[in-house]
């Protein structure tokens, strides 16, 4: 029986320690029990008769340590404190330890209550199982209630939920990217820092989505984000980055926290500035924009401080030129990526390997994260080269150690001997691999397992493996104008893979296998993602 949170209302503090002890992810299965006592369809099985009494306040589910030790006294006649290293035991798992008391608990049920082996053995292994999870009462109690308090926020208000979770785990990258990645499946959107719209933490903004914190950028410093969000409520937002270095306090707000605000995107909501140009300098000037506008924010506070009268006695501030703006290409999405990785220690607005998502979908059989368990078997694998090593063995040869990271995990490797001779020079820093390989023994060390590549190309090059596309049209579910929107798509995506169409129709049964002469595409993700909003249209790669 499938049930939802909202579907099943707890009535006392059992019901809650009942439904958290029964969790699981996703839709809420609880054993039978539990359902049937709350709709009162059948009576409540316990592990044994003489355990009702203790055991009908948790609907014959063993919950709290206490029922362990309890059981083991009622039971089988254990002492108190033999029923404590009893818990003690099976909370530590310690197998040897175990297997006495099991033959303990065994001879005891048969010596005070007459209880046949089996039963005994079902009883206590009932009583193992729920005691790797068990807590004493007063914790569990505490636990359930905070538990389905979070579920409820969790179920209602999302966005708020995972905002709150992000700030408490600001100072631990790991689980705030473990939690963004939770965002994004729960298709809740995080964007990045603003200085018009974030606070120091995680916060929700008017449109329900995550607005990144302008305290987790590394190297803002707290001071200065704090003078930043003060200013901004008292007077408004900001509709410049000049306006910004008018109203800040420099003496906080200075050149470090200029540059991890730009590189993290704060400023991008100032449209006429892109990020590279801040990092770049009028042609003949050895100052970049950032240095000349607090060069430019110094001087009309110096101003704007002590006003000179003016030739006919009137007091005016002498007005300063804005700096001149530097002409400069953008930086590219991964250029991007890397500066938001350094000053926040992930990605913000994506990922390096999002243009490869074909690639990796179609020709890796195995992510980052599986590797290791996956043995003496060919692996596809694709990644980004965060790190490496060029090093010498004690005879003088070379090797390269270097990791690999993709959407899941990172993963160190090496290449040693021929290897290294072989594929060395596809392994650079911010290099995208296509990569296969085999998890086996490391060589000299039989109980320690690596993965060892043994074919190295360039994610890119692996596109013009792609050789053909189908267009699979579902003939009922064809519009007007739905083979003018596929040439449309056709035309704008040109290159060297042929395309070929099939044309189905379920109702009669018949189909059409067609191809195109007058059209190749190059397949990508924009192809793609073109081809999915047409309805009636699939395609095969």
């Amino acid at each position: 029986m499938r049930m939802y949170l909202k579907d099943l209302k707890p009535t006392s503090i059992e019901d809650l320690i009942a439904m958290n002890a029964l969790y699981r992810p996703g839709p809420m299965q609880f054993i039978p029990n539990f359902i049937n006592r709350k709709h009162g369809k059948e009576k409540v099985e316990y592990p044994h008769p003489l355990l009702e009494d203790m055991l009908k306040n948790t609907y014959g589910i063993m919950v709290y340590q206490e029922q362990i030790m309890q059981t083991a006294q009622l039971l089988a006649g254990y002492s108190l404190g033999g029923a404590d290293l009893l818990r003690r035991a099976m909370g530590k798992k310690d197998k040897e330890k175990m297997a006495k008391e099991r033959e303990k608990f065994i001879k005891g049920s048969k010596e005070k209550h007459d209880v046949d082996k089996d039963k005994a053995e079902e009883v206590f292994a009932i009583m193992e199982k729920f005691a790797e999870y068990g807590f004493n009462r007063s914790h569990s109690a505490a636990y359930s209630v905070v538990a389905y308090q979070t579920a409820y926020l969790k179920a209602n208000y999302p966005a708020e939920y995972m905002a709150s979770v992000l700030t408490h785990n600001m100072g631990n990258i790991d689980k705030v990217s473990f939690f963004m990645d939770e965002c994004k499946r729960q298709n809740i959107q995080v964007l990045g820092p603003d200085v018009n719209e974030s606070g120091m933490h995680f916060d929700v903004n008017s449109e329900g989505k995550i607005r990144f914190g302008l305290g987790a950028i590394k190297g803002s410093g707290e001071a200065a984000v704090e003078s930043i969000i003060s200013e901004r409520n008292e007077n408004g937002p900001y509709t410049s980055i000049f306006d910004f270095v008018q109203r800040v306090n420099l003496r906080t707000v200075n050149k470090k926290t200029f540059e991890c605000l730009a590189y993290g995107g704060a400023f991008d909501g100032f449209k006429n500035i892109h990020r590279a140009q801040y990092f770049a300098a009028v042609e003949g000037d050895s100052n970049n924009l950032i240095e000349k506008i607090i060069k430019y924010g110094n001087a009309y506070r110096t101003e704007k401080a002590a006003p000179q009268a003016s030739l006919f006695g009137a007091g005016g501030a002498v007005e300063i030129p804005l700096p001149k703006i530097p002409v400069c290409e953008e930086w590219g999405d991964i250029e991007k990526l890397r500066y938001e990785k350094d000053v926040v220690g992930f990605y913000i607005s994506g990922h390096p390997l999002d243009q490869f998502k074909l690639e990796l979908e179609k020709f890796c059989n195995c992510t980052l994260d599986k590797v290791m368990e996956t043995r003496n078997k060919d692996l596809s694998i694709a990644g980004i080269v965060t790190k490496t090593a060029v090093r010498q063995t004690k005879q003088g040869k070379s090797f390269v150690i270097f990791s690999i990271e993709d959407y899941n995990d990172t993963i160190e490797m090496a290449l040693f001997g021929e290897d290294f001779l072989k594929l060395g020079h596809w392994i650079k820093p911010g290099e995208f691999l296509f990569i296969k390989g085999k998890v086996q023994q490391r060589y000299r060390d039989s109980d320690q397992w690596e993965f060892k590549p043994h074919h190295i190309e360039l994610l890119a090059d692996v596109k013009s493996k792609f050789k053909k596309i189908e267009l699979n049209i579902s003939l009922p579910l064809v519009k007007p104008d739905t083979v003018q929107k596929i040439e449309q798509v056709l035309v704008d995506c040109k290159g060297g893979c042929e395309v070929r169409f099939f044309f189905t129709d379920t109702y009669e049964n018949i189909s059409l296998e067609m191809y195109s002469k007058k059209y190749k595409v190059e397949v990508n993700n924009a192809l793609i993602d073109r081809l999915k909003v047409i309805e009636g249209v699939d395609y095969k790669i």
